[in-house]
């Protein structure tokens, strides 16, 4: 079925779920409400991933004690939940909120979780579910910076969190994850190999930095650039044909551009948030505007003729992606 009057059409699958296309609404202050949750609807979005609930709300609405500062500067996201959300807005509101957008749309609301243990509050799984969630969305980001811990146990906590979440529910769940792994593609397999239906490349997060006259930490880079999108473009290409689920595609995807080639990459999704912070929601259908013009030029008649065809696996020139150093481009300058 196509939407908005496009002539090709533009839907995908998700995690197993059907979108109408493939343009998601990231986790976001975007999502935070059910009036955004449906703004984002009408604007043409295939789905939307609502505002992170943070594990330590969830601790807090179990008595755990909770240090004001834990992991606040690791995540995009926190310094903002931080600052709108109120003591009162705990797990029972979110769920509210799951509920009544459930309600509200017509397209796949997906629950996020942003994590940083494997802790009981997976439990929080299964409310979500029961509360009319689509799907379920981990922002899983364990920052390796405790040097007595090696590489092999940080991606344990990763494993350990999906092995508990898969056993409680049945709605599809995705992983959000970063690239900060020592080999990122063993990981990847490893994550795919649990059983999650969905893997997000990449999550973005809080960028530190250094005020030096009042001597404080304070933020910068809130938002990504249209220059980012070739980390994870690179990742997408090399991975999408080699992991048993769906991959979607986020960080730098500003425009039709972008969009299209993370689709030739392999990604069945992309997700988005900074441009619509910047240019409103009608960036989601300037996209889709781009994408159906650029199949009907290309005599594509739905994603699945799209989605994949610049893959590593079907690129004429694999080698290409795995380049990582500038010499075949400057050997030749003086």
């Amino acid at each position: 079925m196509t939407t908005g009057g496009y002539m090709v059409d533009l839907s995908t699958t998700y995690m197993g779920l059907k979108l109408r296309n493939p343009v998601i609404v990231g986790s976001s202050g975007m999502t935070e409400s059910v009036e955004g949750v449906k703004k984002a609807a009408d604007a043409g979005a295939g789905a939307v991933v609502l505002k992170s609930l943070f594990e330590e709300q969830i601790r807090n609405e179990s008595g755990y004690a909770i240090d004001s500062n834990e992991q606040m500067y690791y995540y995009a996201q926190a310094e903002d939940y931080i600052r709108n959300y109120t003591r009162g807005n705990d797990l029972r509101q979110y769920l509210d909120l799951v509920s009544r957008s459930r309600d509200a749309v017509d397209i796949p609301v997906i629950a996020s979780i942003n994590c940083v243990s494997s802790t009981e509050w997976v439990e929080f799984a299964v409310q979500a579910q029961r509360a009319g969630a689509d799907g379920l969305e981990l922002n899983l980001f364990m920052l390796p910076s405790d040097p007595r811990n090696d590489s092999s146990q940080n991606e344990q906590v990763y494993l350990d969190v999906l092995e508990k979440v898969l056993q409680l529910v049945s709605i599809p769940v995705a992983a959000k994850i970063s690239y900060y792994f020592s080999g990122l593609a063993n990981m990847v397999g490893k994550i795919a190999a649990t059983g999650v239906r969905g893997l997000v490349m990449f999550n973005r997060f809080f960028s530190p930095d250094i005020d030096i006259e009042t001597f404080e930490v304070k933020r910068s880079n809130v938002f990504s650039t249209p220059e980012e999108l070739a980390v994870s473009l690179r990742w997408v290409v090399m991975l999408a044909s080699r992991v048993p689920c769906d991959i979607a595609a986020s960080t730098g995807i500003h425009d039709g551009t972008a969009l299209i080639k993370q689709l030739l990459a392999g990604a069945k999704a992309v997700q988005v948030a900074s441009v619509l912070y910047r240019k409103g929601y009608s960036a989601i259908g300037s996209m889709l505007g781009e994408l159906d013009a650029y199949m009907e030029r290309h005599n594509f008649s739905s994603l699945d003729e799209l989605i994949g065809k610049m893959s590593f696996e079907k690129a004429d020139n694999p080698a290409a992606y795995e380049r990582v150093q500038f010499m075949k481009y400057f050997s030749g300058i003086s």
